[in-house]
């Protein structure tokens, strides 16, 4: 017998998927054989250079507005914010091609807010109508930029009716997002799953609403955003549901959380991937149904134990 079987635990109680068979199984899949999946419309791929994976999702999105136009249809798209390149390069294509984005649009994910569901406003430097106000639409010439009456975001006076407004446009051709420390997906958190009682189509109908941010989310979004200061990081969101995820006619997902060679996300990636599909991880819900799911070298890497 090892060492490591010698020492057993239970998984600390805020984490809300506590099925410890499971996360064993999946913490052993080794990188070699992450992108293999039983559900071929689930599709892994892993992209060694984070410039190639920022042109590359950069591509994605530019190509299916280009579509879209070519087709004569609107082009309906629900989009995330977090790290920001593809925006900008997308920017820049669109410029240079001089493409417009007159039939596009846009429904960000979700939108930080206080306690009493109060959304950040735009002066906010936190705040996701800035972030994308300035690094992707602010960037694009003036001319070629959707209608701003096309440019969706889930703010306090929105949220009532924001998956309507995705309904009332048939739906969204595409999904864009990534995977969250907790297995969030938008800011649909890991413990909303007790609210269900293991009815998971009843979960996978829930729609956009206010949530309680996860003390994972908390940190993950300290780490990343806020230079560490989880005092800084709001605590409640408003944020699209299961539903308009499922909903969307395609999902793209994008995972790059690798902070220069120590990644969060090895783990979580794994599980979405390759675990059961529940309601205490979220992003496992997009093995169900057509997904690219798109990893970054440095993220699928096995996960392992480093003592300095």
């Amino acid at each position: 017998m090892t060492d490591e079987a010698q020492f057993t635990y239970d998984l600390a109680r805020f984490i809300s998927f506590q099925d410890r068979e499971a996360c064993e199984r999946v913490r052993h899949i080794r990188r070699a054989d992450l992108a293999t999946h039983a559900n071929a419309d689930f599709r892994i791929r892993i992209v060694e250079d984070a410039g190639d994976f920022y042109r590359s999702f950069a591509d994605d999105v530019v190509g299916r507005i280009r579509a879209a136009r070519d087709e004569g249809r609107q082009f309906v798209a629900i989009l995330p914010v977090g790290p920001m390149p593809q925006y900008e390069l997308a920017a820049r294509v669109i410029n240079e091609e001089r493409l417009s984005l007159a039939h596009v649009h846009t429904f960000n994910m979700d939108e930080y807010a206080s306690q009493d569901g109060v959304t950040a406003p735009v002066s906010w430097p936190g705040s996701f109508q800035r972030a994308m106000l300035d690094r992707f639409f602010g960037l694009i010439d003036e001319e070629l930029r959707p209608p701003e009456s096309q440019i969706h975001f889930p703010t306090t006076d929105a949220i009532s009716d924001y998956s309507a407004r995705i309904d009332d446009l048939g739906g969204a051709d595409v999904c864009y997002g990534g995977i969250g420390w907790c297995g969030h997906i938008a800011f649909w958190e890991s413990h909303l799953g007790e609210e269900f009682g293991g009815d998971l189509e009843a979960y996978k109908q829930a729609g956009a609403r206010l949530v309680e941010l996860h003390p994972m989310t908390i940190m993950q979004n300290a780490l990343h955003s806020f230079g560490g200061d989880w005092s800084w990081v709001p605590p409640k969101a408003n944020t699209i549901g299961p539903r308009e995820i499922l909903g969307a006619r395609h999902r793209s997902f994008w995972l790059d959380g690798d902070l220069g060679g120590v990644s969060w996300q090895r783990f979580i990636a794994r599980l979405v991937a390759h675990g059961p599909v529940s309601e205490f991880v979220p992003g496992s819900i997009l093995q169900t149904a057509r997904t690219d799911y798109t990893i970054l070298g440095g993220v699928a890497d096995d996960v392992q134990i480093h003592m300095a």
